[in-house]
């Protein structure tokens, strides 16, 4: 079972340790165990450790070993800082509440019950003080008794770490085994040692015995065949050895205990079941002394580390197979048929014959002389009869399951027969579906209007989302018209990738080059080209004048700085055309303006001497950077070249040389270039040491780039492949990191299904919604198409909440599907339904990924399910980021004092190097842990190449130099270094990095240590003010700064990012709660600041004091008779916008109090860029919110530019922050990963502010990945706030997680696929999805053999259908099958919900709705509480239950009541059978090998040639694990938790699939949360956050699901009745939550509403489902075929002869009106259950 579990862990791609503790040994026993009997599990653990230790590292090198004298032990905590743990899965000590068994009942009664309770104590608080020490040390605990295997993940409680809390420990408990004080066997035996010469003398004694073969005290000549010798015969020769000379009266039972081994040895594993047998103390006496003693010599030579010292291996250990006490008592009570069993007496006597050499003693089988011959039991005998298998047969599912062999029955069992409810209304309601409906009432007036204004104000809120997105350079993205069949390209999406240039066409082909060879055609191209260049050339001079009137209207009143970003500004806004015109001059004014920031920096130093400061070197950078680009311009002239030579050498650049001028061009605009007298000397640096160092961010990125006609940018190779895929209708999976340029992929292959034709699809699969909506406005904003057929539009949304634009019947026409955020695959919740759509996908797929941790693995099975479809898949990776991120931990200060925000920026510098309080890290540094080894995708920019370099350079030995090729100028050409020569710098210098980390010689720690002294060398600053010198003042404002309160560090934080332009920034918090708590903080702090500067600045007071002047003056003005304004021309006025702005600026030419508000934030107290965003918009969005009654500090948030971003957020507060931080105006958000999962917000900075569970390798790579604005930002920074050092270490140096799939054939899947293909009249499209499903490989179980067990589990899962009345003997869905398929998202519960109805059990209980409704209620919530929503108590034992007593919550859920126990029982158990006999049938056909080998260390413990069967034998198990049979264990299980963790290797069975859900107490130990109970009586959800522990942000999203699945419900029973509410589809329910922000959002519809050409066909869902209670059947009315809008309602008509012979027989059934009755009363029950609890749930938001 250790194994097992271990093997559990190994296969879901687990990464772990095993630790044992020896002070800990005590606690395997377990409770209320005799003290006899604990000796038997020290032993247990003792052999679980040595089999380990000998057998595990060669079965996997990688899986460590480890025992420590304590959680205290030194080396523990070496090991665990060396390691790097993540975290520590281990027992907390607590115990379910469970009644004893009658055996520990007899064992409990012998022993005083205070003592019991004093050991349970000691053990428990043992267990809580290790937890409290790892938490102490900040590691985190995952509860190893909360674990819970779910489908491929582990799902466990786990107790985040933290170092700052200190728990008291004192005084430690060492716990007391009882057994220590109760005496052993003998007096002596407690003085047995096993001593190293011992061992060595049992060697000679075996090597002397097999050389002469006489060296037996006794004489007898015996041979000893030493390969054969094991560890387990080693230890049983010493351990019988020091009884026997102990006490020689134990040669019976010693005879005996070495024929058990000699029956282990040669015995099969599965002859190995026994009975048990009593021996009883009357005729065996002495046997429990023998049995006890023979446990502590053991015990005490296993645990003698000299032992082992000298043994010498001899192949696998086999120390886990030492003793089995089943066949040992087998072997001593009974009969062996000893004389005809060759290879046992063999055995035996070698053994023998060696312990007669140690001791002098001759053993022999006390029942040697038996001649008793005894009927050996069939091989296969089973303990119970197999379940019989119901015919089915379905013309596309029969080819699949063609394989299969069983044996059918024609007719259910007694046992499995229906219920007589649910018999009767199966032959009542027809297989066939209904293809009918009733006529859908129109709707009012009143309803219409509603239902437009939701609809218009979603596509205003869409078109101002849309508004707000803008492409690489900044630029808003401007529609393109799309035609059919024309071309285009797609718009500024490309520009992300390089800078922009013309496209060019593709060049003619010689063919075209040789006709235009002709003379008359020669001369008319040749005027031609004379006209156009005079025009070129009139142009040009429009250009240069326009260029002359910018360059003067700058030279007055402007810094240097505006000046500079000005210019930029204009030059990047010019087209591209004109850019090729000016460019080289307006490059030329911007160095010359960089020129003179340069000689301000660098005033009145003497810059050969004195080190520069990082401004002024980042200056320096740029300066380099754009006098680089001025001769890549076509405009670059002989004037501009000796002007560029002048800066050049003036600022002593290195490394650029520049080209032959082509024009002769004079200068617009002579800049002036004067070197300022106050520096008398300029630095002279090494070229490319200075690239590399500070101009890596500048450095031309462009990979193998190349004009490309079908985008407007130059795309590199990779992006050409991904372009020449697309062309070809391939598939694709491309794995590329944040910021590389995968945005254009899925808008070019929009574009091009836009272009094919009016009618093709292409579907966008998004993991989150907002993503979703995100992809829909920026499709909005690209692309527009006029229809010829009206109802169409170029976007729509198709989600379980809702639907915009919703097209019909459009499944079959998908010729692409784009899985954006492929990774999402891995996740525990979604990630099977991700897997199913790409085995069902009907066409090529575009899967995208920037986080795939075994991408070739991947991309091998993503290529053969396409290649199962008819596609051709490709995978293009593609490694580096286009913007590098550079790492830094933050140490705020001690004492901080915040003054205002420094007035100007630092310009020019990137990164945030030389910042007091932030320390650098090299990607190289965080390799502490080298057993982790190096990840693939740990990057290194410029400078950390060269400081990787010289770190090696300084440590090389003679063992391992480093060649000179390394070196950056043998790598590096001169000149200006590119991107591309570092990637193949970086190459080199990582595979030399490599072998120095494989072996421990080498230099690696030196480097290691040497590289990480930049954070080593950076302290906290003791003292540090936001602005100004810190000796200014008083002092008086610094306050203490406590370094792990995230309140207190963000704002100092912030102050240093705005000091250093590093904003815009996302601050990522996994916890909701922390990331409103710090926006509130970093709010309140700037405002009592701002307060306290208000209340002692005189300018400020000046001000109000000209404001209230201004106020009287105006209000006089507004006294008098205004004038009469004059009639407003069309166009003007109100209307235009335009004039409103005109009239607005004039205004605040004229009076500067104009937008003067004494409210809003003052400059210096607040990070928002005001001119981002205009004053109107502000106002609109802050009215919106304030309607919404979200709390005043949120906009009071806004304001100051801080927003707050989760999921629990309102969804129109969302919307604001996303859109403006887009425009700029928020400059700080403050998020959970909800903006990782590829949200269009990227920034400067990235802070990880506080550690969390959550923060793993993968989460870490998505959010920092938002780092780096491509177009805005060069590089990007990574920075990690109140996060420890080794985790920073494991987060950057950790690989990505492996993506491992799911089990995708679940049942729900199957009854789905069989609706699809019942009401398509198995159309083409189901069939090739059923085909393309089971045909296809899966990711996390492939092979034949796996295929073999999925089609396996296929048919038993259609027979579990078949027995519960959900599918017809032909596959038709029946009965309930709607209502549990539309329950699919809670699996295996749907089912259970069917059991009870089909059983009639809810007809009982619902039967008394009208007389006793509050009952009724009462119950049916219990029961719906004991099916949906189930969490598991982790903490189920008395101590917990003790402390919530008093509380309104009862917490843990009480029992179902009996009748729904009984149903769901038998409903188990018939499960249990089914599946049961899945396995035998499968061994049967499948597995023809024993069951013998160990899952984890691969050992067969298996003998061979004996063919020995004792009275006691037992016939060997087919379905169970023959280890788990060796206790006696048959074939026959209790519940399916034991089948499905005892079943044996070779067969995939996990609990997760099986549709049942376990019973508590009956099934499990574990009781389950009362907390939707417990809501639906108190309505409290403080007391749920109190008292069961369920986590505040998780209340709303249980509850909403729990409201929608009581909506699902009541809409199933109305359409299964027929009745009048029944019109609205199964498809658009919401819960009450959902409904609740619906109708939130159509009280403010007017606050954006406007109309949208884009708003057809809108679907929106706005009814939940709740309807009123009708009691008359609406039959009669007339039908209407339904109109189906989604790929599982496209049918065509069906014959509906059966159903018209159904609808006979319902008319002469006499049971029709109480079966009618019956299910009404369910479904009154329901409706008013709904109620109730929407009812609470509502007060929520009150």
């Amino acid at each position: 079972m250790v194994e097992n579990f271990l093997q559990n862990l190994l296969q879901r791609k687990a990464n772990f340790h095993i630790v044992f503790f020896d002070a800990h040994k005590h606690l395997c026993v377990p409770p209320a165990v005799s003290p006899i009997n604990r000796p038997k599990y020290v032993l247990l653990r003792a052999i679980v450790y040595r089999h380990f230790q000998n057998n595990l590292r060669e079965a996997h090198p990688t899986l460590e070993i480890h025992s420590f004298q304590s959680v205290s032990d030194p080396a523990f905590t070496e090991y665990l800082s060396s390691t790097g743990v993540y975290f520590v899965m281990c027992h907390d000590g607590a115990t379910t509440a469970t009644a004893p068994s009658p055996s520990a009942a007899d064992e409990i009664s012998k022993q005083s019950v205070n003592q019991l309770e004093d050991e349970e104590s000691s053990r428990k608080l043992l267990f809580r003080q290790m937890i409290c020490f790892l938490l102490d040390e900040g590691y985190n605990v995952a509860l190893i008794n909360g674990l819970d295997w779910q489908d491929t993940k582990i799902m466990t409680e786990v107790v985040e770490g933290h170092r700052r809390a200190k728990i008291d420990l004192h005084p430690r408990v060492e716990y007391s085994n009882p057994s220590d004080s109760a005496g052993s066997c003998t007096d002596d035996l407690a003085k047995l040692r096993v001593r190293a010469a011992d061992a060595g003398g049992l060697i000679a004694a075996r090597n002397a015995v097999s050389e002469d073969q006489c060296t037996c005290q006794c004489g007898i000549k015996q041979a000893v065949d030493n390969e054969r010798w094991t560890h387990r015969r080693s230890l049983t020769a010493l351990a019988l050895k020091e009884m026997l000379l102990n006490d020689v009266t134990v040669k019976p039972f010693a005879a005996n205990h070495l024929l058990h081994v000699a029956l282990m040895e040669t015995l099969p594993l599965g002859l190995r079941r026994v009975r048990f047998t009593d021996p009883g103390e009357d005729k065996h006496p002495g046997l429990q002394p023998f049995l006890s003693m023979t446990i502590e010599v053991l015990l005490s030579i296993i645990q003698d580390e000299e032992f082992w010292k000298v043994m010498e291996p001899q192949g696998p250990s086999d120390v886990a197979d030492l003793v089995d006490g089943r066949l040992w008592l087998a072997a001593t009570v009974t009969d062996v048929n000893w004389d005809s069993d060759s290879a046992l007496r063999l055995s035996f006597e070698q053994q023998a014959h060696i312990l007669c050499a140690l001791t002098g003693i001759h053993l022999r089988p006390e029942n040697e002389g038996s001649t008793k011959k005894l009927a050996i039991p069939p091989i296969n005998g089973l303990e119970t009869s197999q379940s019989a298998i119901l015919p089915f047969s379905n013309a596309v599912f029969n080819r699949h399951l063609a394989p299969i062999k069983l044996a059918t029955t024609s007719t259910k069992s007694a046992a499995h027969e229906s219920g007589k409810i649910f018999r009767e209304v199966s032959h009542w309601h027809n297989a066939k579906r209904r293809m009918t409906t009733k006529v859908v009432a129109p709707l009012s007036g009143k309803d219409r209007m509603k239902v437009a204004r939701r609809n218009d104000n979603f596509m205003a809120e869409m078109q101002s989302y849309a508004a707000s997105l803008t492409n690489a350079t900044g630029k808003s993205l401007e529609p393109e018209i799309v035609t059919v069949g024309g071309t285009g390209m797609i718009q500024d999406i490309g520009k992300e990738n390089a800078p922009t240039s013309k496209p060019v066409p593709r060049q003619a082909g010689p063919k075209a080059a040789q006709r235009n060879k002709g003379g008359k055609k020669q001369v008319m191209l040749e005027e031609i080209a004379a006209n156009k260049a005079v025009k070129d050339s009139d142009n040009a001079d429009k250009v240069f004048a326009a260029w002359r009137m910018v360059r003067k209207n700058l030279e007055s009143g402007r810094s240097l700085v505006s000046k500079y970003h000005k210019i930029r500004g204009y030059l990047r806004d010019l087209p591209d055309q004109k850019r090729r015109i000016v460019g080289a001059e307006v490059e030329l004014h911007l160095a010359c303006i960089l020129v003179e920031i340069y000689w301000e920096t660098c005033r009145g130093q003497d810059m050969s001497k004195v080190a520069p400061s990082a401004e002024t070197l980042g200056v320096r950078a740029l300066l380099w950077d754009t006098v680089r680009k001025i001769p890549s311009h076509p405009g670059f002239s002989k004037a501009i070249a000796n002007k560029t030579k002048e800066i050049l050498k003036s600022v002593a650049i290195p490394g650029i040389d520049l080209p032959k001028h082509t024009e002769d061009r004079p200068l617009t605009c002579d800049p002036r270039l004067l070197l300022p007298k106050e520096v008398t000397a300029v630095a002279q640096v090494d070229g490319q040491q200075f690239q590399l160092l500070h101009c890596g961010p500048y450095m031309d990125r462009n990979l193998d780039s190349a004009p490309d006609s079908r985008v407007p940018f130059e795309p590199d190779g990779w992006q050409r492949a991904v372009l020449d895929e697309l062309d070809a209708e391939h598939s694709l999976f491309v794995v590329a990191p944040t910021s590389s340029g995968k945005t254009f992929i899925s808008f070019y292959a929009m574009e091009k299904i836009l272009r094919s034709n009016d009618d093709s699809v292409l579907v966008y699969v998004a993991p989150t919604k907002a993503l979703v909506n995100q992809i829909a406005a920026e499709v909005q904003a690209r692309f527009r198409k006029s229809y010829k057929h009206g109802g169409k539009s170029v976007w729509a949304i198709h989600t379980r909440d809702y639907r915009i634009n919703n097209p019909t019947a459009w499944s079959t026409r998908v010729k692409y599907i784009i899985f954006d955020e492929i990774h999402s695959i891995g996740q525990a919740e979604d990630g099977v339904v991700w897997e199913q759509l790409l085995l069902l996908a009907p066409c090529p797929i575009i899967a995208l990924s920037a986080t795939v941790g075994n991408p070739e693995n991947f991309s091998s099975w993503l290529s053969d399910t396409q290649k199962a479809s008819g596609n051709i898949l490709t995978t293009i990776q593609h490694t580096h980021r286009y913007s590098d991120l550079r790492k830094f931990v933050y140490h705020p200060p001690k004492r901080f004092g915040f003054r205002g925000l420094a007035e100007r920026p630092a310009f020019g510098t990137l990164g945030l190097d030389g910042v007091r309080g932030l320390g650098f890290m090299h990607p190289v540094a965080s390799l502490v842990n080298r057993s982790r080894g190096m990840p693939p995708d740990l990057s290194l920019e410029a400078r950390d190449c060269l400081l990787l370099y010289e770190s090696m350079a300084r440590h090389q030995t003679k063992e391992y130099p480093i060649d000179k090729s390394l070196s950056p100028t043998a790598s590096i050409t001169a000149g200006i270094i590119q991107k591309v020569d570092i990637i193949r710098w970086e190459r080199s210098l990582k595979g030399l990095l490599q072998e120095w980390l494989a072996d421990d010689k080498s230099p690696f720690d030196n480097v290691i240590e040497d590289l990480s002294k930049t954070m080593d060398q950076i302290s906290a600053p003791t003292h540090e003010v936001s602005k100004g010198d810190l000796a200014a003042g008083d002092g008086q404002d610094l306050i203490n700064v406590d370094n792990e309160n995230l309140y207190e560090t963000t704002l100092p934080l912030l102050c240093k990012l705005h000091e250093r332009n590093a904003l815009p920034a996302i601050f990522f918090n996994y916890e909701r709660n922390k990331c409103e708590g710090v926006c509130r903080a970093v709010t309140q702090q700037l405002e009592q600041a701002e307060n306290q500067w208000k209340e002692s600045s005189p300018a400020w007071k000046a001000k109000l004091t000209g404001f209230e002047q201004y106020k009287k003056e105006k209000a006089k003005l507004a006294g008098k008779k205004a004038p009469k304004q004059a009639t407003k021309k069309k166009g003007q006025g109100d209307d235009d916008p335009k004039t409103d702005k005109l009239l607005d600026a004039a205004s605040d030419d004229i009076d500067p109090f104009a937008g003067f508000d004494p409210e809003d934030p003052v400059d210096g107290y607040h990070f928002a860029a005001k001119h981002k965003a205009e004053a109107g918009e502000l106002s609109r969005y802050y009215y919106q919110i304030s309607r919404r009654g979200l709390p005043a500090w949120l906009i009071a948030g806004l304001k100051r530019g801080i927003g707050v971003h989760h999921a629990g957020m309102n969804r129109k507060y969302r919307q604001v922050v996303e859109m403006l931080f887009r425009k700029g105006y928020l400059r700080v958000v403050i998020a959970t990963g909800t903006l990782a999962l590829g949200i269009n917000m990227p920034c400067a900075t990235v802070v990880f502010s506080g550690d969390s569970v959550f923060l793993t390798a993968l989460n870490f790579r998505q959010a920092a990945g938002r780092a780096g604005r491509r177009g805005f930002d060069l590089l990007g920074n990574v920075i990690f706030q109140g996060i420890s050092r080794g985790k920073i270490c494991r987060l950057l140096s950790s690989r990505l997680p492996d993506l491992n799939g799911h089990f995708p054939v679940t049942t729900t899947l199957i009854l789905r696929l069989f609706t699809l293909l019942h009401e398509s009249d198995s159309s083409a499209y189901a069939t090739r999805a059923i085909n393309s499903l089971l045909s296809q490989p899966r990711l996390y179980l492939d092979g034949p053999a796996f295929k073999d067990q999925v089609l396996h589990h296929l048919r038993f899962s259609i027979e579990y259908l078949r027995r519960q009345d959900l599918l017809s003997p032909g596959g038709a869905p029946i009965n309930f099958a709607g209502l549990t398929s539309h329950l699919y998202f809670t699996e295996n519960s749907s089912f259970a919900l069917n059991a009870l109805i089909k059983n009639g059990y809810f007809h009982e209980l619902c039967s008394g709705i009208d007389s006793s409704e509050s009952s009724v209620l009462r119950t049916l919530m219990l029961v719906m509480a004991h099916l949906f929503g189930r969490r598991p108590c982790r903490q189920a034992d008395a101590e917990y239950a003790d402390k919530v007593k008093n509380s309104s919550s009862i917490v843990f859920l009480p029992p179902l009541p009996y009748k729904a126990t009984s149903v769901l029982s038998q409903h188990n158990q018939d499960t249990l059978q089914i599946f049961t006999t899945y396995v035998r049938t499968f061994v049967d056909q499948h597995l023809k090998t024993a069951d013998s080998t160990l899952p984890l260390t691969g050992m067969n413990p298996s003998g061979a040639g004996s063919v020995t069967q004792l009275p006691s034998s037992l016939p060997p198990t087919k379905v169970r694990s023959a280890f788990v049979a060796l206790s006696g264990h048959g074939d026959d299980f209790k519940t399916i938790s034991d089948l499905c963790r005892t079943t044996r290797n070779g067969v995939f069975l996990e609990e997760a699939v099986i549709p049942y859900i376990d019973l508590h107490p009956e099934e499990s130990k574990t009781p389950l949360n009362a907390y939707l109970y417990d809501f639906y009586m108190h309505g409290d959800i403080e007391t749920l956050e109190r008292a069961n522990g369920v986590r505040k942000a998780d209340v709303w999203f249980l509850l909403n699901d729990f409201s929608l699945v009581l909506a699902t419900i009541n809409a199933s029973l109305a359409n299964f009745l027929k009745l009048p509410e029944s019109d609205l589809s199964l498809e658009d329910l919401t819960g009450e939550g959902d409904e609740h922000q619906n109708l939130e959002e159509d009280k403010f519809a007017d606050d954006s509403t406007v109309t949208s050409e884009s708003t057809i066909n809108t679907t929106s869902t706005t009814d939940t489902g709740r309807t009123s209670i009708s009691t008359s059947s609406a039959a009669s009315k007339p039908k209407k075929k339904k109109v189906h809008d989604s790929w599982d309602d496209e049918a065509n008509e069906v014959n509906n002869n059966e159903a018209n012979k159904s609808e006979t027989m319902v008319e002469d059934d006499p049971s029709k009106e109480e079966l009618e009755r019956g299910f009404l009363n369910i479904y009154k029950a329901m409706v008013k259950l709904r109620t109730e609890f929407d009812i609470k749930f509502r007060k929520i938001f009150a």
